[in-house]
């Protein structure tokens, strides 16, 4: 909607020299909480790990379940001493866990819902972490919302995909379809909000290596060196950095890199942390229910699946990928960085702005109505030719896990939908993280994620600047801009 001029935003809010709320902090989920309860060199809250077994994962040959207790795997045994203790494919990898002492271990039995909020038991506020491993039933919008709430507000999301036209129980979705589905038709974000997407192919029998990264938790965690990982039927990922640009190719098909044939990926989103797995052979431990051909992937010496596992497992329930719990970090306090994150102050305060039309950018009208809240920051929307920028510097502590910067943005525009003319860049300290224009104009309200972890330990100047042409409006709406760490 093109405004006649910014003067209608009520002006005399700056002369008024209201307080600034001390640092807000955005609140998160349950799920999130339990790392401000870790102490630097000490788990002393177990870490909550729901597996699922509501979406068909023992359907055909498949018996991806940690036991056949369920919720509670203890109930088969308490003190589990080796895989065959608890009943299932998975049962290696959830032994390995409980023997830490430093994991909860549930199952989400057949027959029930996955939700988020709603305080049932095994509700995902009440876990750190939720694993599907090959799902086999599409999971229901409600669904959908409820797992990309768990992510956004903290939560670790552990994905196993496999093959395509791997339907177990012929009811026509197949896991890469129902990851995909998730990751495109979710009413959270539906633009690709992890960056990456499951290729559709049949892979028959590889070995992918790891990449070289002595510092990243997923391949050097306290469970193992991961140097790579099997294929025996199974798929890959295309990365999209552009659409979020922690995404992370931790394995790959040989010769390939980069975007194409990753097998092990890693991002985040929002809070929240994720990993896919493009094969469910590499967590099968060869031991499980009667009547179902089962293959030791877990095992398998061409690989080093059970550390890529179990770190992986670490990293997604907040424990920065140390492994057996030694919690994440050295001394780092969950925080919120931002000053004024959502502009409630009804000024620009704490943020350096310059406007070229001579007006700020805070507002409060019903042309453009904030994401939460009252206000908002509307850059541009003119119509003329006008560049509109709001930056702040924010320091980043050393030791933590996750350094997230995440904001909403809302793009509309009267401007072509294949053309760009109107742009808005973010930077932090002068390099691209991304750049939207009038093309990306869309209804409502997106929340966009970066990954700061490069700057860990340094300040850093967070820079959104929005240009418009002299030609139709383009508005470049944000609100709630956040700087996580944890």
């Amino acid at each position: 909607m093109t405004r006649a001029s910014k003067a209608v935003r009520p002006a005399a809010l700056a002369a008024t020299g209201l307080l600034l709320a001390a640092s807000a902090v955005t609140a998160v989920g349950t799920a999130a909480t339990a790392t401000a309860a870790t102490s630097a060199t000490t788990v002393t809250t177990p870490k909550r790990v729901l597996f699922d077994n509501s979406k068909g994962e023992t359907a055909g040959n498949a018996d991806w379940i940690i036991s056949t207790s369920q919720p509670d795997p203890l109930a088969q045994n308490g003190s589990p001493s080796s895989e065959t203790s608890w009943t299932g494919a998975l049962s290696a990898w959830g032994v390995a866990l409980q023997k830490t002492g430093n994991y909860s271990l549930k199952t989400l039995p057949a027959g029930s819902t996955i939700t988020y909020g709603t305080g049932g038991a095994l509700d995902l506020a009440n876990f750190d972490e939720f694993v599907l491993p090959e799902p086999n039933v599409r999971l229901s919008t409600a669904e959908k919302t409820a797992v990309m709430k768990f992510v956004q507000n903290g939560g670790g999301l552990f994905l196993v995909s496999d093959h395509t036209v791997s339907d177990r129980n012929n009811d026509g979705w197949d896991s890469p379809a129902i990851i995909n589905d998730l990751l495109t038709s979710n009413g959270v974000d539906n633009t690709d909000p992890f960056g990456f997407s499951v290729d559709l192919l049949n892979i028959a029998n590889e070995n992918p290596r790891a990449i070289t990264d002595t510092t990243d938790p997923v391949l050097n965690g306290t469970f193992g060196k991961v140097t790579g990982s099997i294929i025996r039927n199974g798929t890959t990922f295309t990365l999209k950095p552009a659409d979020n640009p922690s995404v992370k190719g931790l394995l790959y098909r040989t010769g390939y890199s980069g975007n194409t044939g990753a097998f092990f990926v890693t991002s985040t989103f929002g809070s929240g942390r994720v990993a896919v797995w493009g094969d469910s052979s590499p967590i099968d431990d060869g031991t499980g229910q009667s009547g179902n051909t089962l293959y030791d992937g877990w095992n398998d010496p061409a690989g080093t699946d059970a550390a890529l596992a179990l770190n992986a497992t670490a990293w997604l329930a907040g424990n920065g990928g140390t492994g057996g719990g030694t919690g994440g970090g050295t001394g780092c306090t969950a925080a919120q960085l931002i000053t004024n994150p959502g502009f409630e102050t009804g000024t620009a305060s704490g943020w350096t702005e310059t406007n070229s039309n001579g007006t700020s950018t805070v507002n409060s009208s019903s042309s453009e109505p904030a994401h939460s809240g009252s206000y908002d920051a509307w850059l541009d929307g003119y119509g003329a030719a006008t560049t509109d920028t709001l930056a702040q510097t924010v320091t980043l502590p050393t030791g933590c896990a996750a350094y997230t910067l995440s904001f909403w943005l809302h793009i509309d525009s009267a401007a072509s939908t294949t053309t760009a003319f109107d742009t808005l860049t973010v930077t932090a300290n002068g390099t691209t993280l991304a750049s939207y224009s009038n093309t990306n104009a869309a209804a409502g309200y997106q929340q966009r994620t970066f990954n700061l972890a490069a700057y860990a330990g340094q300040s850093v100047t967070l820079k959104f600047t929005g240009t418009e042409d002299y030609t139709k409006q383009t508005s470049f709406v944000l609100d709630d801009v956040n700087v996580n760490v944890s």
